[in-house]
């Protein structure tokens, strides 16, 4: 059977979404996450659907793709098909033919499973490995540890769930943390009517001051599988003091109590802070990726 490239509608949202929740696997490298498109969906449910690729054969998805910024596929295969060069060759072509309405003409980049033959087709059309990201890992088999290096991670903090009321203040730690950052009141509250955020929680971190100082957005993929992290970030103002991995710690204890048996993230290798900052939490690397640069 043909392999067909699919543009989900908002309906069609569910499909792509579900289809990442069954791949989401213990013990498998990182992948695009169910909770990569709930924060997404910030931008809204149209805006999400349009981002989204699909690649099916006899009515099963088989791969999905998130188009995350100009020029930047985040993608990932089923498991079982990781292995099939037609359908790796067919996502190529697709991503090389701007008519596929997949990525533009021009420098771009693809995030795909690191064991699956589509490294293999993009090489050989000419696309090169970019800057390394390192993923780490943490078991939420047992709760998370509340000491590093002798001192009391958080001591002094005060983790709040946010809900409607405090989405004005989720949004400011968010800008203060990242900059460029446009996240909103508003998107939050976009972000939270969709459907995945069913299955998320925003936390807020706040001082001795009663200032906020971090905050962290967690996304189950359901009971028995990892649980992402995005994003978690510290407010320029108050870093340096520990809260980053106290917060990472409380983002993890959320997790598990949204039923996930593990917690992942990624950020980039040369983010030196914030791999030591997911080390001090507890958590482990699981590998060292990158993503595929297409340069003309």
């Amino acid at each position: 059977m043909a392999i067909g490239l699919g543009k989900p509608d908002v309906r069609g949202l569910s499909a792509a979404a579900g289809a990442l929740r069954e791949w989401q696997q213990e013990g498998a490298p990182m992948q695009l996450h169910p909770g990569d498109l709930g924060w997404f969906w910030r931008f809204g449910a149209e805006t999400t659907a349009a981002a989204v690729r699909t690649w099916s054969r006899d009515g099963r998805i088989l791969a999905v793709g998130l188009i995350d910024g100009p020029g930047l596929l985040r993608m990932t295969i089923a498991p079982d098909a990781r292995g099939d060069e037609g359908l790796a060759r067919q996502v190529v072509a697709d991503v090389g033919d701007a008519e596929r309405d997949v990525l533009t003409p021009g420098k771009a980049y693809i995030e795909a499973p690191m064991d699956a033959v589509i490294q293999d087709v993009l090489a050989e059309e000419g696309w090169v490995e970019d800057e390394p990201w390192t993923q780490l890992r943490r078991d939420l088999a047992e709760p998370g540890r509340r000491r590093t290096a002798g001192a009391d991670v958080g001591a002094g903090l005060r983790f709040e769930v946010v809900g409607p009321e405090l989405a004005g203040v989720r949004a400011a730690v968010q800008r203060a943390a990242f900059d460029n950052s446009t996240f909103s009141e508003e998107r939050w509250h976009v972000m939270a009517a969709g459907e995945l955020y069913a299955d998320a929680r925003c936390l807020v971190a706040y001082d001795e001051q009663d200032q906020a100082v971090a905050a962290v957005t967690v996304w189950s993929a359901g009971p028995g599988k990892p649980g992402l992290l995005e994003p978690m970030g510290v407010h320029r103002d108050h870093r340096g003091r520990g809260y980053g991995t106290a917060i990472t710690v409380a983002a993890a204890d959320a997790l598990r109590g949204l039923g996930a048996s593990s917690a992942v993230v990624g950020t980039p290798t040369s983010n030196v802070g914030a791999v030591a900052t997911y080390k001090a939490a507890g958590f482990t690397v699981m590998a060292e990726v990158r993503d595929m640069r297409r340069d003309a």
